[in-house]
């Protein structure tokens, strides 16, 4: 047992190590985004949470979405089948084109409905351009992902890293010119985070797109954009993964959105405060989710392979990994509750309301983990529709409604609302880790059966 868990643990993290990087680089550009921000103040950082609050609802299903072609081209790989995953490339850049274009109309379109959401007048007033700046940024983004998804399904995953950390290098120093006016450039505030992380998106899709063209390493997929030669079984078939999973992201990450509206209706305050702590707290998730993508890649290998018991080791032991992850993470959040805020903002009584935040956002690192993980591993399965049932119930079913119990009824404010999503993770990791647990078992049983019976 101890062997074989040293094998899937160097296999596993030799393929989540640089996708959590590239996870980390993704969410810094937010991290950045904030901190570069709060310097202008409490109102520009609200602002940037109600806007982000709504874009990131959007932007994860589209990563959702995309997601589809990650397991069904791992499960080919297994299966040594260079055609098929030639095919799945094709189709998966067509529904992530298709999907991005309607998301980007969907923000475009609903973007007035903030002045209807009971938010301070200014902040939506400094969140609307914003917002209509970093929606452009999803169709390249969503160019990078069909590119990113397609070649973690190969197990090829430190390309989208060095990228992530290029463009995300590029989006600092454009936040320092854009933001502040620097190098001649107009101070543009908060809509210059906006374009810095635009023109950062573009370049992130651009030089994914190169790589995998040029690089021999794809020739033998025969890489192509052919319209005419979609199958509608296959586009059903990845939709079916996909779309589940976008709704799996937006049940999650609408959760905390709406937690920030209502944070909102508290004040400028609390809003500033949830920004800093869900903005640290996405850190260790984003990372988190490195280590899910790993487990759906080693899962829908030995899947495509029927080597289910190695299936089983592969999940466990990326459980077991996320745990010990997100455990520290808990401990630097709790310990460094009242420094890690002042890294955004000097005002004293967003630090600390922040602190308290961050202390709950520690107690939920460890379901937050399982959870991220039991999905990325059911995933590899195949297995999203018991999953989304399950994060539509633990969020909303659940934790927001306790939130708003929590901190309207009960009087608990901004501290009520953190324990309802604490609640709500803590269900979602629980049940997701029994269904891994149960659906993997059975397939073993299966399996045995029908060499017992030969």
């Amino acid at each position: 047992m101890i062997s074989n868990f040293k094998d899937n643990f160097s296999k596993t993290f030799s393929l989540a190590f640089p996708v959590m990087l590239s996870q980390l680089g993704q969410v810094l550009v937010g991290v950045a985004d904030s901190m570069m921000v709060g310097r202008l103040g409490a109102e520009p950082l609200a602002a940037a949470s109600l806007a982000n609050s709504i874009f990131f609802v959007v932007l994860m299903f589209g990563i959702g979405v995309s997601m589809a072609i990650t397991p069904l081209v791992a499960m080919a790989d297994g299966k040594n089948n260079p055609k098929r995953i030639s095919r799945l490339f094709n189709h998966g850049f067509i529904i992530n084109m298709a999907s991005g274009t309607m998301l980007f109309l969907l923000i475009v379109l609903s973007s007035p409905l903030l002045h209807h959401l009971n938010q301070p007048e200014q902040v939506v007033v400094l969140s609307i351009p914003y917002l209509a700046i970093i929606t452009f940024s999803l169709l390249p983004f969503m160019l990078f992902q069909t590119f990113k998804q397609f070649a973690e399904g190969l197990s090829q995953t430190k390309q989208a890293m060095y990228i992530t950390l290029i463009c995300n290098a590029i989006n600092v120093f454009l936040n320092w010119v854009m933001i502040y006016g620097n190098l001649g450039f107009p101070a543009l505030g908060l809509n210059g985070a906006g374009w810095a992380t635009l023109i950062s998106r573009v370049l992130m899709g651009v030089f994914m797109l190169y790589y995998i063209i040029k690089s021999k390493r794809y020739i033998p997929y025969n890489i192509s954009f052919r319209v005419g030669s979609l199958s509608f079984p296959m586009l059903t078939k990845m939709l079916k993964i996909g779309v589940p999973t976008g709704f799996q992201f937006i049940f999650e990450v609408g959760a905390f959105s709406a937690a920030a509206i209502m944070m909102g209706w508290i004040g400028v305050t609390a809003l500033a405060a949830h920004q800093i702590a869900i903005n640290l707290a996405s850190i260790s998730y984003m990372m988190a989710s490195g280590l899910s993508t790993a487990a759906m890649i080693r899962v829908g290998n030995q899947l495509g392979r029927n080597d289910i018991r190695t299936l089983r080791e592969a999940g466990f032991t990326t459980f077991i990994m996320v745990a010990i992850f997100m455990s520290a993470t808990a401990l630097i959040f709790i310990l460094f509750r009242e420094f890690l805020p002042s890294l955004y903002i000097d005002d004293l009584d967003v630090i600390k309301m922040s602190a308290t935040l961050l202390v709950i956002a520690g107690l939920f690192q460890l379901s937050d983990g399982i959870q991220v993980v039991g999905l990325g591993a059911l995933r590899g399965m195949a297995d999203v529709r018991v999953p989304t049932i399950v994060t539509l119930v633990a969020y909303w079913i659940i934790g927001l409604p306790l939130g708003y119990v929590f901190g309207f009824i009960l009087g608990m404010n901004e501290v009520g609302i953190w324990y309802g999503l604490l609640i709500g993770l803590t269900v979602t990791g629980v049940l997701l880790l029994f269904r891994f647990h149960t659906l993997s078992a059975k397939l073993l049983k299966q399996k045995n059966s029908t060499i017992s019976a030969v």
